[in-house]
């Protein structure tokens, strides 16, 4: 935005919270690091040790964790012990939302056995998971048999469960969807302690296209059987710079993402990945992978980029360099690949610590990146927790493909945010309206990227200071987020419910359908046991009686208006 264009803003009055947000890698570096990295390191035996039990014995102890579930349920008295919610601290969760709803008086329910993976099916093509297991864990486990899940979140962390009941999303998700898209089967203890399987075509149909966005609220998940797709030992990838106005590069995107001859499921026209990064108003460089053999990416003049070593520069900073010396090609190793983002957080680990990026500090204490979340959060008080709400945004906005330009638009005229994350993704026609749904009549306009059972969108990442903050300018944040989930809501695209939302109940409704989700609530009894994700989404701190009302009122009036 140049500075004609840019609205004027009064200088902001710096206080002690600035000063401890900027000095705050001295407590990262000395503390948040160390710990992290022994957190992960405690994670790994454990992984390590829960590999090296069979399958039969996985599958033991699995039942028996279930049992356990079903026992705590069925001890709760529905009119003293309130609401039903995971033993889980609300720190853990990788989400930038406040886990407010955790401070009223539940009844908790420890998951934290559920962290297994339970079979690898050759055969089927499966992977039977439990909630627990995050993408690091299964990609170590998968990839060296040339397998994966057809969708693989990027950050290390990111759990199936989450995946699940909230969002997920990768380079892949063009051809596959969103993670839960990926998903052939769950097993859900319900609210009276059944256990069911639900598949798209059992009895409990409904509940299996109910259970994505519904963060928790229908029942406990237990495990999830997943999509297997068969891969190669490297990605090549191909990085191609765009120079324009942000529309130029939307367009320079959508060729990316699809043909313009609407071939859409030629696969010998659409890449295995596709990922784009907005570095500026006029420059953006959009990425292109295919899986490659360790044959051909060996072969003579080829360059093999082993993005995971902890030397190595941080991978958006690596793809920006096309700006300058144009297209170019290299092979990744597909696991590498897989969790390029992971040791920067996508760019956050610039404002986290100003100077990782530099050679000498990857060099010497690269190694200890990434930072863990839960710990960045753990350690944050409510003061620098209520700073970032305001000065920092992290969102996601999930919007048809052909109003990427628009998207782009908004987000540089409101936030002024670069770099930009966008990852394309398909929306499926499905026998259900789901909480998030194509627009009606896609199929008639023959859009770029659209078929006849799925629409295109993107996954906008907006993650950064906003550009007033960095100038030391005004900046409200909440009222950002309003207008984003406003302009959202008139665009009909969505909102991932892990991020901060300033949404009221009947807005709320008007982004997601409630008819599904609804009918589900009643029908298994998640009324009156589980929180409803609005409340459970909803910023701020909730007192019990807060809840109880909340639930009633949302049961009485919420769906009605936005009806």
């Amino acid at each position: 935005m140049s500075d004609l264009q840019a609205p004027l803003r009064p200088k902001r009055k710096k206080g002690l919270v600035d000063f401890l947000v900027q000095f705050r890698w001295i407590f990262v570096i000395f503390v948040v690091l160390p710990f992290s990295s022994l957190y992960y390191f405690l994670i790994y035996l454990g992984d390590v040790r829960s590999e090296m039990k069979s399958y039969k014995q996985r599958q033991k102890e699995h039942d028996e964790n279930v049992k356990k579930v079903v026992k705590r349920l069925k001890q709760r008295d529905p009119k003293k012990d309130g609401l039903v919610c995971t033993a889980r601290k609300p720190w853990i969760a990788v989400g930038m939302r406040n886990v407010d709803y955790k401070r009223a008086r539940h009844y908790e329910v420890d998951l934290s056995a559920f962290r297994n993976i339970l079979e690898i099916d050759k055969e089927r093509m499966i992977a039977r998971v439990e909630p627990l297991v995050n993408m690091g864990q299964i990609t170590r486990v998968t990839v060296p048999m040339n397998l994966s899940l057809a969708v693989v979140a990027e950050l290390d962390d990111l759990t199936v469960g989450g995946l699940i009941n909230g969002y997920g999303i990768e380079g892949s998700s063009h051809i596959y969807g969103l993670f839960s898209d990926t998903v052939v089967a769950y097993e859900i203890v319900l609210a009276d302690g059944r256990v069911v399987r639900a598949t798209k075509d059992n009895e409990y149909s409904d509940i299996f296209y109910a259970i994505p966005w519904s963060q928790g609220t229908l029942g406990f998940l237990v495990a999830a059987e997943i999509k297997l797709i068969p891969i190669k030992e490297y990605m090549r990838l191909t990085y191609t710079p765009v120079v324009g106005n942000l529309k130029e590069l939307a367009q320079g995107y959508m060729d990316a993402v699809a043909p313009r001859d609407g071939d859409q499921d030629n696969l010998a026209k659409v890449p295995d990945f596709v990922e784009g990064m907005v570095y500026s108003p006029t420059e953006g460089v959009f990425m292109t992978g295919r899986y490659a053999s360790k044959e051909e990416a060996k072969k003579k003049g080829n360059k093999i980029n082993n993005v995971g070593w902890w030397f190595k520069p941080w991978f958006y900073q690596h793809a920006q360099t096309a700006l300058k010396k144009g297209e170019f090609v290299e092979y990744i190793p597909t696991r590498e690949y897989y969790h390029r983002h992971t040791r920067c957080l996508y760019w956050e680990g610039k404002l986290i610590l100003p100077f990782g990026d530099q050679f000498w500090f990857r060099f010497l204490l690269g190694w200890l990146m990434p930072p863990k979340v839960s710990l960045l959060k753990a350690t944050q008080g409510e003061a620098i927790r209520n700073y970032y709400h305001e000065m920092h945004v992290i969102q996601d906005m999930l919007v048809p493909l052909y109003k990427v330009g628009d998207a782009l638009e908004w987000v540089d005229r409101e936030m002024e945010i670069y770099p930009i994350w966008l990852c394309p993704h398909r929306l499926f026609k499905l026998p259900f309206k789901t909480m998030v749904y194509p627009e009606p009549g896609f199929e008639h306009h023959h859009r770029q990227g659209d078929t006849h059972y799925a629409q295109m969108f993107t996954d906008v990442g907006v993650y950064y200071a906003p550009g007033p903050v960095l100038r030391g300018e005004v900046f409200d944040g909440a009222e950002a987020v309003r207008k984003m989930e406003q302009w959202l809501i008139e665009n009909h695209s969505f909102q991932p419910q892990y991020a901060v939302s300033e949404l009221n109940e009947k807005d709320f409704w008007k982004m997601f359908d409630a008819d599904l989700y609804e009918h589900v609530r009643k029908k298994y009894g998640a009324v009156g046991t589980f929180m409803s994700v609005y409340y459970k989404s909803k910023k701020g701190r909730k007192t019990e009686k807060e809840v109880q009302e909340a639930e009633q009122a949302h049961l009485e009036t919420a769906y009605a208006e936005a009806d």
